[in-house]
């Protein structure tokens, strides 16, 4: 079963989303809670240990109602069941979309192509479990008898950016094994984790569907030379392990049919930290971690597939999306999160969001009429703060704007924790009342500031507010925290790719530039030039000069 092509646009609910926001487009938020009281309980959904408001919206009864019966024309739910049910939803390319069974309960039946599914993803899940606990536990040994001290994870993409993020993010839950990521095919950056390794303690996961990937597989090359200037040939087996389908490319590379673990083209490398791909992390947290991880985003998959569409988390952030981006015009949404260890959460984001949703062709092969993927962005608050938040407080470009917080540190330092939320609830309280000009004068009157002074100064000091946010308050940072987390934002990333009537789960655009690079390195490596435009042309010729 398909996904159902709907042109939103065609919709009456469209039509009607159009006319509310030429009406709305200008209220202010702070006014809507002057007129209802009970705004705040109302615009906030509660699940598990999370809190989602979504008061501080332009939005109203009327715009949640309409963009609501847009997810009913566009058939969300039926969609929804297609996406678990194992339907080919990933048509370009001929595949399901089944990362979410990668975190399915043991008990669950998933059928792909009459096959159940699920205990072949427990079977791999065991092997992690086992192959982990050997390396954490210093069972399992290098080839000179001594114990591992470092893990490098050899992969790009999906199979870099997942990996890296959690392990980060999930960095008050590790253990003593030391984790490093090879992605970028800059040698320098090759090198410079390999100036702090000893071959002898240290463990390879290289990770690439087809172990063909350009990228993974010059760095892979260039670590095994490297590891083979100390140890021999038939080390490799005890040094290096595999995520990959490509048997024969592994063999031949030297590493142990034991310490190789699959890869289904059910799962599209951005969606892929929840399976083998997240070898890495297991190894940096312990498997009871990981797993705790993968139960965090299966309940947000079950609160998903079930909560009514008001209440459901997923739904209702990916509506507010579409309201931005298609009758605002908003082209890009920042997520800041209130900790240092979701450093990398907005770059993982980027990936998916913006390669899933990055799209101009609809599910009909027609270009589309209107805006698809938003353009993520954003870094930790409060660094974020003194950054560019001065571009969302008092720029021209409206910026709806996720912040994520949680109530309790993990270290448990209550002073300096409450000054980081003081600050993550002050900022969008800032955003929406902004300051007015009578507020500057006051302000600048209590300072005795000279009139002529003050009439100069008050324009640049005043702060229109009604700026977007959402908040995503949740207990604390957890394995399963993060895991509901994670899941929750590739929910929102279906949800869209519905509304869009797009296809979420190819990634065609990435394809174009692997092949040209191909034949341009030939162009480097070889004292010809083959046919390119002018400037590619000089920029070569300036090249190897």
């Amino acid at each position: 079963m398909s996904l159902e092509n709907t042109d939103p646009t065609t919709t009456e609910t469209w039509k009607k989303l159009e006319q509310h926001y030429k009406a709305t487009k200008e209220d202010p938020i702070k006014e809507h809670f002057k007129k209802d009281a009970s705004r705040a309980e109302k615009f906030t959904l509660r699940w598990s240990d999370f809190v989602v408001d979504y008061s501080k919206n332009r939005i109203t009864d009327e715009t949640l109602r309409l963009l609501l019966q847009l997810a009913e024309d566009v058939k969300l739910k039926k969609a929804i069941d297609s996406y678990f049910g194992g339907d080919t939803i990933n048509q370009t390319e001929g595949r399901a979309v089944l990362h979410t069974a990668l975190r399915a309960k043991e008990s669950d039946s998933i059928m792909l192509d009459g096959q159940n599914i699920v205990p072949e993803v427990y079977a791999v899940k065991e092997h992690i479990e086992r192959f982990t606990n050997a390396v954490i536990s210093g069972e399992s040994k290098g080839y000179t008898g001594k114990a591992f001290t470092d893990v490098v994870n050899i992969g790009i993409g999906g199979s870099d950016l997942g990996p890296a993020m959690v392990v980060e993010a999930l960095k008050f839950y590790k253990n003593h094994l030391k984790l490093h990521f090879v992605s970028n095919v800059d040698g320098d950056h090759v090198q410079e984790v390999l100036k702090e390794l000893n071959p002898e303690t240290t463990l390879f996961v290289v990770v690439s569907k087809t172990f063909t990937t350009q990228e993974t597989l010059s760095n892979a090359t260039t670590i095994k030379k490297w590891f083979l200037q100390h140890g021999t040939q038939e080390d490799i087996a005890k040094h290096f392990a595999a995520v990959s389908t490509n048997s024969e490319k592994i063999a031949e590379f030297g590493i142990a049919a034991e310490n190789v673990f699959p890869m289904w083209d059910w799962v599209g490398g951005r969606f892929s930290l929840w399976s083998a791909v997240g070898l890495s992390i297991a190894l940096a947290i312990g498997y009871e971690h990981f797993d705790a991880l993968l139960k965090g985003a299966n309940e947000m998959d079950e609160h998903f597939k079930s909560a009514e569409f008001d209440q459901n988390i997923p739904v209702v952030l990916a509506l507010i999306s579409v309201w931005y981006n298609n009758f605002y015009g908003a082209e890009t949404e920042a997520i800041i999160p209130y900790t240092q260890y979701l450093s990398r959460f907005s770059a993982y984001l980027q990936q998916g969001i913006m390669e899933s949703n990055g799209k101009s062709m609809d599910r009909n092969g027609n270009r589309v009429i209107y805006e698809t993927g938003t353009i993520i962005w954003g870094e930790p608050g409060t660094n974020s703060q003194h950054a560019f938040f001065q571009l969302i407080h008092q720029g021209t470009k409206m910026i709806p704007a996720d912040f994520i917080g949680f109530k309790k540190s993990l270290y448990g330092n209550t002073d300096h924790h409450n000054k980081l939320m003081a600050n993550f609830f002050a900022q969008t309280e800032a955003l929406m009342n902004g300051k007015t000009a009578d507020e500057v004068r006051n302000e600048l009157e209590a300072k005795d500031m000279p009139e002529n002074e003050l009439r100069k100064l008050l324009p640049y000091k005043v702060f229109e507010g009604n700026k977007p946010t959402n908040t995503i308050l949740i207990d604390q940072l957890s394995p399963k925290s993060l895991g509901a987390l994670i899941a929750l934002y590739e929910h929102k990333i279906f949800v869209q790719g519905v509304v869009w009537n797009i296809f979420s789960y190819d990634q065609w655009g990435v394809e174009l530039g692997k092949q040209l690079a191909g034949a341009t390195l030939n162009d480097i490596e070889n004292s010809e030039i083959s046919d390119h435009d002018a400037s590619t042309l000089q920029l070569l010729q300036e090249f190897k000069s």
